[in-house]
């Protein structure tokens, strides 16, 4: 672990999507610098066993929660936050993806997808504008992806999802940043998790070999990303607002 034990001690986070993933991986690197993590996900089973992979050294919390829209995830992230004592930062891991011709691409996939992503994302910012929700020079983290950054086939919907966040995140940094609390996305290329495993079920290994060579460095690990999450959640970053960290072993520089 490139952090200090005691890095984060004394602070509370709150990661959506913890049950699994990236989410998971930056629930686990934040415990293991110190912190107390407040872990939300869906599915009761896979987030009490992320919470039971976080050790002993603080009181983490589990919080099974499935976020409908935007006024759903502020009143649930105000009360986890607001019963934990106020938090310090958040990352916002949930989301889902979706690879589908434009031409069969639906409105309830749209809705299902921008519900996952955006509309929660700016119910967590409508949370964090409340009192005693996230304390004054804390950090918000959007998950974003390079499909923002990039067009490709079959990601219309997924990039444009994605795209929003980085918007948002801008805009919110802007807002926020009377109390000094920073706002910053994370653009990341193809990391193994399960979502990637799915993409991987679905393309011909020829289509997928192709893919892996586009990513200059291969494919990331959910640790990638964590360790990218945490510095920006981190007093590190104290002076980075209103950016998109890119995080994709070369991706988009091709």
């Amino acid at each position: 672990m490139i952090f200090d034990s005691k890095a984060l001690s004394g602070q509370t986070f709150l990661v959506t999507g913890a049950s699994s993933g990236i989410g998971r991986a930056t629930a686990q690197l934040l415990a293991a610098c110190g912190a107390r993590i407040l872990a939300m996900g869906r599915d009761e089973a896979r987030t009490s066993e992320s919470v039971g992979s976080l050790g002993t050294n603080a009181d983490h919390v589990a919080i099974i929660t499935a976020f409908e829209d935007a006024d759903s995830a502020a009143q649930q992230v105000k009360e986890a936050a607001v019963t934990a004592g106020g938090v310090d930062g958040i990352f916002h891991a949930a989301g889902l993806e979706l690879i589908l011709p434009v031409k069969m691409t639906k409105q309830s996939s749209l809705d299902k997808l921008f519900a996952a992503s955006v509309n929660t994302a700016f119910g967590i910012a409508r949370a964090m504008a409340m009192k005693d929700v996230i304390r004054d020079g804390g950090s918000l983290v959007l998950m974003s992806s390079a499909a923002g950054l990039r067009g490709q086939a079959g990601m219309t919907a997924y990039s444009a999802s994605k795209a929003a966040i980085d918007g948002l995140s801008r805009s919110l940094a802007v807002e926020l940043a009377p109390r000094k609390i920073r706002v910053n996305s994370v653009a990341s290329g193809a990391v193994e998790t399960a979502m990637h495993g799915r993409l991987a079920s679905s393309l011909p290994p020829a289509a997928m070999q192709a893919y892996e060579e586009k990513h200059l460095l291969g494919f990331g690990r959910t640790e990638d990303i964590a360790n990218a999450v945490t510095f920006l959640l981190s007093p590190a970053s104290r002076w980075i607002t209103g950016t998109t960290m890119v995080v994709d072993g070369g991706f988009t520089v091709r």
